[in-house]
């Protein structure tokens, strides 16, 4: 039988499906306030999609700072984030704004 895990990363390997992931995830964070699973909804993505390497090179960010910023430690930045966007009657979604190649 086959891992969740595995048969994850190969459905957001599909641009479609993780712009499908995002919004729920996104969705799911803003209702319950669960940053570490957006953040790990933001990983799988990162790692079907090439992996953390492969978003360093394409976002010039080191390796190192992108785990840093797509782990708990930084959550802090997200949820601030979100609470200025509540006071201000605003949220964040999720679109896609041009096509994978």
């Amino acid at each position: 039988m086959r891992k969740y895990r595995d048969y994850l990363i190969e459905r957001l390997s599909n641009h479609e499906e993780a712009i499908g992931y995002f919004e729920a995830a996104l969705e799911e964070y803003q209702n319950d306030g669960d940053t570490l699973a957006f953040l790990i909804a933001l990983r799988s993505v990162a790692e079907a999609q090439g992996g953390l390497d492969e978003l360093s090179r394409r976002t010039h960010t080191a390796p190192e700072l992108l785990v840093k910023i797509l782990s708990r430690e930084d959550e802090s930045h997200l949820d601030t984030i979100r609470a200025i966007l509540d006071v201000l009657g605003c949220r964040l979604s999720v679109v896609e704004t041009a096509k994978q190649a």
